[in-house]
Order: structure tokens, then C-alpha cells, then sequence
């Protein structure tokens, strides 16, 4: 019940037109559906956000999700990936898989070395949009550079995974997704523990390297893999 009642205050918040603030403080929330509703009172009637995880590991890919958001069916306690416990963020995925329409592209380790990892991130976030199954009016991007194949559709906003409801809920999906990749990458090799680090260079990882070697699920072009190779 007060789920129900959360998202039918804020379709009602939304129908008034009340000034932004003023919504956002009524409802305490944050990150929110301000911007979307801004948007959807400008004409954009379907808007998607869009995040990116996995730019720092040294193994598996770069993950985006691309995500359209139900105004009337919004999870409670949606927020950065990054601020949620385990439980939470896995609780809140299950939700949006449900009740939004979503799209998530990753690319490769391979990928990654060919493009550098920004082009391979914008790259993923393309993707991600362009399999989605209905066509966005508006896309919102976490971060600060919008990319060339999206053009005037996109907003980039800089921190919007912890601002922009929509951007949040990517987050997560993204950030779900890969980390139950990087699980199911472990049971081959688990001397990385890319269970529980993600890929991400802790000291187990870099001793693995040191002693087991690369696999082809390192990126070659990443500095600590590379002083290595050419070491």
C-alpha cells in the first residue's frame, strides 16, 4: 500500500504541474522523475536513461542498460547502483525487470582494447538503445559526453545515476547484469575471484595475474595488464 500510494501522489504531484522543488520536496526523493516529467510535459512521451558499469575492472566487459521507466510503477528506494546494499539493488532488478521496458549491450574485453575504454563505454550505450523495442524520444545519459550516434536526442547529465530516476534504474540493470556475469565467469576460472571483486584489480586478482597469467578475458590495453605483458 504505501508503494501504491508513493506513485499515485506522484502522478498527482505531476498533473498539478507544481514547481520541481516543491514536488521533490513533498516526496523526499532521490534520485527522482523530474526531469522525465519535465520532458513528458515538453512532448517526449517515451524517455529512456541509460548507464554504463565495468569501466575500471581488468577482466569481462562494459555493460549498458538502457531503461524506460512506468511513471505509475516506479520501485521504491531506487538510487545509484553503487549506494545500494547487495540485497536491495538485486530486489529492486527483479522489480524493473517486471516493470520496464529495458535493453542491455555489453562489449568485450577484445572490443575494449581496440576502442579504449571510453569509446567501448559510449559504444555500449549505443547499443543498448538500439535494442530496445520501442524508439525513445529522449534519452538521458549518465555522465558528460553524449554519443555522436545519438545526436540531438540525448541529454548528458553528469552524476545522473544519483539524480534521474530513470538513469538509476540503468544503473542497476547494468550493474546486475554484469556482476552475474563476472559470477558465471568465475566458476572457469576462480583463482581471479571475479565473484567478488567484479574484475576489479584487488590484490587477489593481481596475484592471480602474476601467478596464472592473463586470460582472454583480461584487457591487454589496461596499464597493469600491459606493464606486465611487456615486462
Amino acid at each position: 500500500m504505501p508503494k501504491l500510494k508513493n506513485q499515485l501522489l506522484l502522478f498527482y504531484l505531476l498533473e498539478l504541474r507544481l514547481d520541481d522543488k516543491i514536488v521533490e520536496r513533498i516526496l523526499n526523493v532521490s534520485p527522482n522523475f523530474l526531469l522525465e516529467k519535465d520532458l513528458i510535459h515538453s512532448g517526449y512521451s517515451i524517455i529512456a536513461g541509460v548507464d554504463e558499469v565495468g569501466r575500471g575492472p581488468l577482466a569481462g566487459p562494459v555493460t549498458a542498460a538502457a531503461v524506460i521507466l512506468d511513471p505509475l510503477n516506479i520501485p521504491d528506494n531506487l538510487n545509484d547502483s553503487k549506494l545500494l546494499s547487495l540485497k536491495k539493488r538485486e530486489k529492486i532488478y527483479e522489480e524493473l525487470m517486471y516493470s520496464s521496458t529495458f535493453a542491455i549491450a555489453h562489449v568485450s574485453p577484445e572490443e575494449i582494447d581496440k576502442l579504449n575504454i571510453l569509446q567501448a563505454s559510449l559504444l555500449a550505450m549505443v547499443n543498448a538503445v538500439s535494442k530496445l523495442n520501442v524508439t525513445p524520444n529522449h534519452i538521458l545519459i549518465d555522465g558528460n559526453k553524449v554519443p555522436e550516434q545519438l545526436g540531438g536526442m540525448a541529454t548528458a547529465i553528469v552524476k545522473g545515476d544519483s539524480k534521474v530516476a530513470s538513469i538509476a534504474a540503468a544503473s542497476i540493470i547494468a550493474k546486475v547484469t554484469r556482476d552475474r556475469l563476472m559470477r558465471d565467469l568465475d566458476s572457469d576460472f576462480p583463482v581471479y575471484e571475479w565473484a567478488k571483486n567484479s574484475g576489479y584489480p584487488t590484490k587477489c586478482h593481481m596475484n592471480a595475474i602474476l601467478k596464472y597469467g592473463i586470460t582472454p578475458h583480461h584487457r591487454r590495453s589496461f596499464r597493469p595488464i600491459h606493464n606486465i605483458l611487456c615486462g
